[in-house]
């Protein structure tokens, strides 16, 4: 087949601009809070991605025979129908979403009229952090703007300086001699506890890195008031950048994927009565888990377990769209992948229960399609890695994964792919960005796909994964396994472009399939060539946040006004139109406003603070329990290419 004329090739290559052009302007006109619109361009988008599913159905696949190239195309085909019907669902759940914060106000004044609040146990769940990630959430805790309320330590690794320090600050503490059933058998051991000595009927839950803000238990417990309410959740949020925002310097630009499903997708399922737990950050009713036999250990997700029982009993899960706490972000690439793959193998889990959405009595239909949707997202992974081989399985072994050549996927193909960029930026708010979405997928795709099928074989049995936080991070360090792997499929990719042309089989005129696999080789190259630059884990510094107040300084018997730009426990910097110390090593004061009078020394950066154990404690909950826009919210394109281009080029 030779390629098309170019007349031909001008009236598609104008037909797909056309389209991109028409969506991304409809993108600018419609609004995504307005029902109609959402399935306007929902609609549009669905009708897209169905169209060319029907092409790739009827015209891209060889007759199914036992031959090897038959068996790689529809295995291909297979992978990439789970994506289609994983995004046509995406679409469907869009289609609606709900904002309790309205509900969260009006119930927040009524409590406060009545001045009812009833008790709260506060489950500080803990595996092996560090004092000095633990104390971010124990401290904070305390400062919670809510009266009755008991902080409780669940230490599942049985460690006799947290005890002390507990009982230094005011905290309970408790622990078990082992850890059966993991996390929820640590929750588990306190619910029994707490039975015998406090009993609060409301037991907020937070992981040891995640800070409260001081309105959580006010703007959570209204919701309570439902009595269809099991459990009401909120979303997380991060002070520190993710290991793909901070290895690509694009943590300014660049929204993680886990935004898109705390802020999209978690309040459009609540609309569904889907919505679920995510494991910190929310409140449950004790008589709610008495009825479904405590917090469930079957799974190792025992988040989106408890509120699979909880539904079965015909309670719900409500989600409070609203920043009421922080924590920290998988610091490392080997901790983001293992919170990817326990997330997955956990799904996986209930899908095999007996009482699970998919086998067991009680769910409603709605509930059950949720779930599905939910275990195709980890389906979809497998995908995204035959789609980074495909090009190079055609010209090194001959296989093509569809029959199709460029400008019939540019007629078919291409515009459900700009209708889903323009789509995901529109319904999503400006939180998503083309080809770094596919990016984030990427990372985690091939740990996934060996998950699915080591799942496929032995689904229980494998140990909970904790991810770790804290720790020296102060160091460049090379993922070598990952990075080999990446690196070796973006070579891999350049290498069938050069073979192409080299092959002694090389045909002296490129085919119209030839020219399509062409294509998609170098946009491979370019996708796993991006994974490849996040393997290499760039030093982080210590959280420091903008502080903008007024400060005065003592140093060498003068006083003198400053104003703060950032601060730590630890640390201070001054405002750039503040007079520096003469010189490094002086020893001064820091008066700072709420905190008192730090003892401090001047160095080259700012000042290096001494606080007294008051101190340090008032600037921990002065800082943590503060929220702060550290991350981006929205995506920005310019900005994100410019941080992928200085990685690239090692200039930051």
């Amino acid at each position: 087949m030779m390629f098309p004329s170019p007349g031909d090739a001008a009236s598609v290559l104008a037909l797909s601009f056309g389209i991109a052009l028409g969506l991304f302007a409809l993108a600018g006109l419609l609004r995504p809070e307005r029902a109609f619109d959402r399935l306007l361009f929902g609609g549009l988008t669905a009708a897209l991605i169905a169209t060319y599913a029907r092409w790739r159905w009827s015209d891209t696949l060889p007759p199914l025979t036992p031959e090897t190239g038959a068996l790689w195309s529809y295995l291909f085909f297979a992978a990439e129908m789970v994506a289609v019907v994983y995004t046509l669902l995406s679409v469907v759940i869009l289609l609606r979403f709900k904002d309790r914060s309205a509900e969260a106000d009006a119930a927040q004044v009524r409590r406060e009229a009545s001045g009812e609040w009833p008790a709260v146990d506060i489950f500080i769940c803990t595996y092996n952090e560090p004092r000095e990630v633990v104390e971010k959430s124990i401290l904070p805790s305390f400062a919670i703007d809510y009266g009755p309320k008991t902080v409780w330590v669940c230490d599942d690794t049985r460690r006799e300086w947290l005890r002390e320090y507990c009982e230094e600050v005011g905290a309970r503490y408790i622990t078990r001699p082992d850890n059966k059933g993991a996390k929820a058998g640590n929750l588990n051991n306190a619910l029994r506890h707490t039975a015998e000595r406090s009993n609060a009927p409301l037991i907020l839950v937070l992981d040891a890195d995640f800070a409260p803000q001081p309105d959580i238990l006010k703007r959570m417990v209204g919701l309570f008031d439902d009595p269809k309410a099991g459990v009401v959740q909120s979303p997380q949020f991060f002070f520190n950048a993710d290991p793909i925002q901070h290895n690509l310097a694009v943590s300014d630009s660049w929204v993680d994927d886990q935004r898109i499903f705390f802020d999209v997708f978690q309040p459009a399922k609540d609309a569904w009565n889907a919505a679920f737990c995510v494991g910190t950050s929310f409140i449950v009713r004790r008589d709610r888990l008495g009825e479904i036999g405590g917090f469930p250990d079957a799974a190792i997700c025992e988040d989106l377990n408890l509120s699979l029982g909880m539904s079965r009993r015909g309670y719900e899960t409500h989600w409070l769209n609203e920043r009421l706490s922080m924590g920290l972000s998988a610091e490392g690439l080997p901790e983001y992948i293992t919170q990817r793959t326990r997330w997955c193998l956990g799904t996986l889990q209930i899908a095999l229960l007996a009482d699970g959405p998919l086998r067991g009595p009680g769910y409603t239909l709605v509930q059950r399609i949720h779930f599905l949707h939910g275990v195709l997202n980890w389906a979809c992974k497998p995908y995204i890695v035959l789609m980074l081989l495909a090009p190079a399985v055609y010209w090194l072994a001959g296989l093509p994964a569809f029959e199709a050549d460029v400008l019939s996927f540019l007629r078919y193909g291409a515009p459900p792919l700009f209708a889903l960029w323009a789509y995901s930026g529109w319904v999503s708010r400006s939180r998503t960005l083309p080809i770094f979405m596919e990016v984030t997928h990427a990372i985690s795709a091939l740990a996934v796909t060996m998950t699915l099928i080591q799942a496929a074989v032995r689904p229980f049995g494998r140990p909970f994964k904790v991810t770790e936080k804290g720790g020296d991070r102060s160091q460049m360090r090379v993922r070598w396994r990952m990075a080999s792997a990446f690196g070796g499929l973006s070579l891999l990719s350049a290498f069938s472009i050069v073979w192409a042309f080299i092959a002694p089989t090389a045909p002296a005129e490129i085919s119209d399939i030839d020219y399509f696999n062409l294509v998609w080789a170098g946009v491979a190259m370019v996708l796993t060539f991006i994974c490849f630059l996040v393997c290499f884990e760039h030093p982080r510094v210590d959280l420091a946040f903008r502080y903008d107040a007024d400060a005065r300084i003592d140093a060498g018997g003068t006083t003198r006004a400053c104003r703060i730009a950032t601060l730590s426990p630890g640390r201070a910097t001054l405002a750039d139109e503040c007079e520096p110390v003469s010189a490094p090593g002086v020893p001064l004061v820091l008066h700072l406003p709420g905190i008192g009078a730090i003892d401090a020394v001047s160095d080259p950066a700012g000042l290096s603070l001494d606080p007294s154990p008051e101190q340090y404690r008032a600037l921990v909950v002065a800082l943590y329990s503060t929220p702060r826009d550290t991350i981006a919210r929205a995506a920005r394109f310019a900005p994100t290419v410019g941080g992928l281009l200085r990685r690239s080029l090692g200039l930051g």
